[in-house]
């Protein structure tokens, strides 16, 4: 593991930041955001999360010369063919209301006609360090779309997913209950094992 201790996130997101900041701070990793850069969002051009997670990481890292983290996230609805998908916050529109993502999701279960409500939130962390291989990490969490949208906490699809084992949605949990459940927790505590497995 690199001695580096600042490491960029390649997100403007500031849920996202905050929430994996959170979970760095015991490994004594100060996380700056793309935005303390001004770096500019490289258009993801790949097919799958990995690959966007790489590009992404790949081009901070090159920008700022320090260990860059990114991830590629989305909701995967198994009655709509996997989608949103990679396509998750571009669902959303500009700018960003996942209210209407929301909408749109519940509009085309509908229009499907399947009683499959089931859908899993998928995250990909790619973390590049200058001089050393790239890593990978996944995490995932099974559970089902939820209509009307409940809850006031957590961020764009939290309020209509409900994991499997809890009759709560995301949004409706405690930072502290989701980061024990969510795929990007999952996510990073792989990475936290392989990095920082002995410290």
């Amino acid at each position: 593991m690199s001695d580096m201790n600042s490491w960029v996130l390649a997100s403007r997101n500031q849920g996202k930041i905050k929430e994996i900041g959170e979970l760095l701070v015991p490994f004594g990793v100060k996380l700056q955001s793309a935005a303390d850069f001004s770096l500019p969002e490289p258009e993801e051009t790949e097919a799958a999360f990995t690959g966007n997670a790489l590009l992404k990481a790949r081009a901070a890292s090159l920008a700022t010369g320090l260990p860059a983290l990114a991830d590629d996230s989305g909701l995967c609805v198994n009655a709509l063919d996997g989608q949103p998908g990679i396509h998750s916050a571009r669902w959303a529109g500009e700018p960003r209301d996942f209210g209407r993502a929301m909408q749109r999701i519940e509009a085309e279960l509908t229009a499907s006609g399947s009683n499959d409500r089931s859908a899993a939130f998928v995250c990909v962390l790619a973390l590049v360090i200058p001089g050393e291989a790239d890593r990978v990490y996944e995490g995932r969490v099974e559970g089902k779309m939820v209509w009307p949208p409940r809850g006031g906490g957590g961020f764009g699809y939290d309020p209509v997913f409900q994991p499997e084992g809890d009759n709560r949605v995301f949004a409706e949990m405690s930072s502290a209950e989701k980061a024990m459940l969510s795929h990007r927790a999952r996510a990073l505590s792989r990475l936290i094992e392989a990095e920082f497995g002995n410290a």
